[in-house]
């Protein structure tokens, strides 16, 4: 029998590297209506050659970068996985995190880092920066540590729990080969509370107060049902975002004389009520979520105040936009209704981040690489390597989202796989994928050059890109009412 020709380490690599989408956005209208600044952006990317890039990279024969991939190995498989199980069984909610903190930056500390707490105002973040670097890339670590909120109990259900451990592990190894081979640069690890609360917006609230300054590149972890890679363009991970508050304030009364007084209470009802009537009118993709914050004290007195926090999503800022003048006036024509006042207040928002081929891509061939479980070979929509939006569209960085977890978003089930065998596979693959992808950054100037590039490039499309989705929702002609 004729043998077949043998299949190198580059062929495979070549056939493992997505190809760049053509369409990189989200939704058919962001297709249609910026299909000029998606053309352009397509033209970009094959001017970038990522997948050769990446084949380039992950097929060398590389003896320091299987060093460095090693020891982020070693650090969590002796250290680092059982700290990641730790939180996962203490968990803290926002602005809490203080044992947490205590366990990443004590571990910092003692691995050559110097710790800066408190940074820009809040208590449970902290910036830690190598006592070893030297002149050269600033290769920054994003770490998160809090839990959600439940009605039974705070738990760890999306993971935060091991992306300090699984970040510090890339961050220790990297750190530790830039000094033992005179490599010119430092790492920063950044600690950013409250991701699960919206307000204040932690990673907005840093970069405004000058934290990430000096940062040439951003990487962080987290939790996934799915091993993805996702495309290059402009996306956010859960929609662009509304947090909007809305307070009624009516007048007390005995609730057996309901009529001299104002139910603030039933304002806010009718609030809802409102919002699930023009659902049908606004376009799928929409999603207006919120729960009751304040309702009255007593079953007895008509409630002169109650509140709700709602938060409205869509895929592009632009329609967001006309979603939430519709639910305020959702808001008015409630206050009116039940004769009670009403009082909005638009409280923090996320925005669309730049998502960098040449950082995703190769990301998600070392994640291949590395053993990841339920790959999705095909490119997803765009994802930024945060969920503010703030700090993405000004600094090239890259989620790493290997499979860690058979059970949904914010469940038990998620909390519980973080302390098994998926989530520990998962978060083994992230840390080594994150260290292989700095050492890359810091010691291959054509890559990083790569990487620049396009994000200064895709940046320079987004006000075109934004500029053409206005013209693609038009509001409909409401006529005047005529009598009788």
């Amino acid at each position: 029998m004729r043998s077949a020709p043998p299949i190198t380490l580059l062929a495979v690599l070549v056939a493992a590297t997505p190809a760049i989408p053509v369409a990189a956005q989200e939704t058919p209208t962001e297709k249609t209506a910026a299909a000029d600044v998606i053309r352009r952006m397509s033209d970009l990317e094959r001017s970038l050659a990522v997948p050769q890039l990446v084949t380039r990279l992950v097929g060398a024969r590389d003896p320091r970068r299987d060093a460095v991939i090693a020891r982020a190995k070693e650090l969590m498989d002796k250290e680092l996985l059982a700290m990641a199980d730790d939180i996962t069984r203490h968990p803290e909610t926002g602005w809490k995190e203080e044992r947490s903190v205590k366990i990443l930056t004590d571990y910092l500390k003692a691995h050559a880092f110097d710790v800066e707490m408190g940074v820009a105002g809040l208590k449970t973040a902290f910036v830690a920066r190598y006592t070893k670097g030297t002149p050269g890339p600033n290769l920054g670590v994003i770490l998160e540590y809090d839990a959600l909120r439940g009605t039974s109990r705070d738990f760890h259900g999306d993971q935060h729990s091991a992306q300090g451990p699984v970040g510090i592990a890339a961050a220790v190894a990297v750190a530790e080969f830039l000094t033992a081979s005179k490599t010119p640069g430092t790492v920063t690890v950044y600690g950013t509370p409250a991701e699960e609360l919206a307000s204040p917006a932690a990673k907005t609230v840093m970069y405004n107060a000058g934290v990430f300054k000096g940062a040439d590149v951003l990487i962080r972890s987290h939790s996934s049902t799915a091993t993805q890679a996702p495309g290059p363009g402009f996306g956010s991970c859960c929609m662009n975002i509304n947090v909007m508050h809305y307070v009624f304030s009516g007048a007390p009364a005995h609730q057996l004389q309901a009529w001299d007084g104002r139910d603030a209470l039933k304002g806010l009802i009718e609030l809802f009520n409102h919002i699930d009537g023009i659902r049908m009118t606004v376009r799928p993709e929409t999603k207006i979520q919120g729960i009751i914050t304040e309702g009255g004290k007593a079953p007895n007195v008509v409630p002169d105040r109650a509140a709700a926090e709602f938060w409205i999503r869509y895929p592009d800022p632009v329609y967001l936009a006309q979603v939430t003048e519709r639910v305020n006036d959702a808001a008015k024509g409630a206050a009116l209704a039940t004769g009670t006042k009403v009082h909005i207040d638009l409280d923090s928002s996320s925005r669309n981040g730049i998502s960098v081929a040449a950082l995703n891509y190769l990301a998600f061939a070392y994640m291949k690489k590395f053993g990841a479980t339920k790959v999705e070979d095909d490119p997803g929509r765009p994802l930024p390597f945060e969920e503010t939006g703030t700090v993405a569209t000004q600094i090239p960085g890259v989620g790493v989202t290997s499979h860690s977890s058979n059970g949904g978003y914010h469940t038990f089930e998620m909390e519980a796989d973080a302390l098994g065998e998926v989530g520990h596979h998962g978060f083994l693959v992230d840390a080594q994928t994150m260290a292989a992808v700095l050492y890359h950054f810091a010691t291959d100037a054509p890559y990083r050059a790569a990487v620049r590039r396009e994000f200064d490039g895709l940046k320079g499309l987004y006000d075109d890109y934004l500029t053409a989705l206005r013209n693609a929702y038009p509001l409909p002609n409401v006529a005047e009412p005529t009598g009788n």
